[in-house]
């Protein structure tokens, strides 16, 4: 009898600790540039890549370098000026039209190791009325580096090197995102299994006890 309750605690313990295990396992993260539309006063993720999309005159739009999970975890601009603040001395221009941007670098705990991030700087892009973002943003920050698969790796030359490579985590605070099935703790198989162990292991001793009576 003592044999098979050491058997039994010691089974329940290592799926405790499994459960444990489970729940503080972290996702990776990706050292990228997000792209942004002011809308108001407010950013909101991109809907399209900035090769593709064609902002109109009085556009406002933004460019973060952060290490960030997914789109739902990406950092913003931390700044979200007006259109008439970024391009208010701007004149306007017959057969043109002008493209606010905001280009934020990071933080250093989102840069590379060895690299400093610039300040967060804005300008006003004046171009073709077809003109995609990404032609805005050659206008006034050059230069761009893309890789093969034409994603945007750097602006203004920064970072140097890399491009939406998995690294840990940032340090830098940010809020939790909302947890789901699988970051929010033990699985409910795993669960079940301690409770199904729990249960077998109290009727081994419940029979016990009857045998003995």
């Amino acid at each position: 009898m003592r044999t098979r309750l050491a058997s039994f605690a010691a089974l329940l313990l290592t799926l405790v600790a499994l459960a444990a295990g489970t729940g503080s396992a972290q996702a990776a993260g990706y050292r990228y540039w997000s792209f942004w539309d002011l809308a108001g006063d407010n950013w909101t993720y991109a809907t399209q890549g900035p090769a593709s999309a064609h902002p109109g005159d009085g556009s406002v739009q933004g460019f973060r370098f952060a290490v960030s999970a997914d789109s739902k975890d990406a950092s913003q601009p931390r700044t979200a000026p007006s259109f008439e603040a970024v391009c208010g001395a701007t004149p306007t221009k017959d057969g043109t039209k002008r493209v606010a941007l905001v280009i934020d670098f990071g933080t250093p705990q989102d840069a590379n190791q060895g690299e400093t991030p610039p300040a967060p700087r804005t300008a006003c892009a004046q171009v073709s009325p077809d003109a995609t973002s990404a032609d805005a943003l050659a206008a006034v920050a050059k230069p761009l580096r893309y890789n093969s698969a034409a994603l945007l790796c750097a602006i203004a030359d920064y970072p140097r090197t890399g491009c939406g490579e998995q690294v840990a985590n940032s340090s830098t605070p940010k809020a939790e995102p909302a947890k789901t099935e699988h970051d929010s703790g033990p699985s409910v198989g795993l669960l079940a299994g301690v409770a199904a162990v729990v249960a077998l292991g109290a009727a081994a001793i419940w029979q016990s006890r009857r045998r003995k009576n």
